[in-house]
């Protein structure tokens, strides 16, 4: 079974509390918030002071994606407001080693996301110290977006890696997941689902969630 990480991103931002309530009556395993500085990405999301709110509303773990330019500068104030995982770009980060040995020595699991047109075999020499990668099957930056097909074939080409290299780090896959379309992603080797839209516009958002979950 694939661990599901619904995006807050979609959310309804008034009625936030529900939205986390929902999320903990769920099956859903980790909550991912997605931060965003208008600078990496074209689009600006929330901070540290809503990460630090929503934190106060479960257990599950917090999964804190970095669409941001610079997050050396950020990491140890991420970890304050409740990141258990901390994923940073490869595009973002010129010393992505320095930027793996802060978050892990912060206490917190280290992630890389890789954007569409990144391939994976830049991981090659990084992937052992690594507890997840993100491939993202969407341009990152926005919500609603429809899944890049040849985002299969780098999750087979990342499982190959992982394998070969004896790393240990989870697949993590985000951007455009549907109900229609995990299935395919999970046996292509994808370990975590980031389902946004696919989740909170769903009439029944714990039913989908669950239906996920099993696929």
């Amino acid at each position: 079974m694939p661990l599901i990480s619904p995006s807050l991103l979609s959310a309804d931002f008034l009625h936030l509390a529900d939205e986390c309530k929902m999320l903990n009556e769920s099956e859903a395993d980790w909550f991912h918030l997605d931060v965003m500085d208008g600078r990496f990405v074209p689009n600006i999301s929330y901070g540290f002071p809503v990460i630090a709110q929503i934190k106060k509303t479960t257990a599950k773990l917090f999964d804190v994606h970095l669409m941001i330019v610079e997050p050396e500068k950020y990491a140890a104030d991420f970890k304050t407001a409740g990141a258990d995982i901390l994923t940073v770009h490869i595009e973002a980060c010129s010393h992505l080693h320095r930027n793996i040995q802060q978050i892990k020595l912060l206490g917190m699991q280290a992630g890389v996301a890789l954007n569409p047109h990144s391939p994976v075999a830049l991981l090659k020499d990084i992937i052992q110290d690594l507890d997840l990668v993100l491939i993202m099957s969407v341009n990152p930056g926005f919500g609603g977006q429809s899944f890049i097909p040849h985002s299969i074939e780098k999750i087979n080409q990342l499982r190959s890696l992982i394998s070969e290299s004896g790393s240990h780090a989870k697949i993590e896959v985000d951007g455009g997941i549907t109900l229609e379309n995990a299935k395919q992603i999970v046996e292509a080797g994808a370990d975590v689902l980031v389902a946004g839209n696919a989740v909170f516009k769903s009439a029944d958002p714990k039913a989908t969630i669950a239906a996920l979950k099993n696929m």
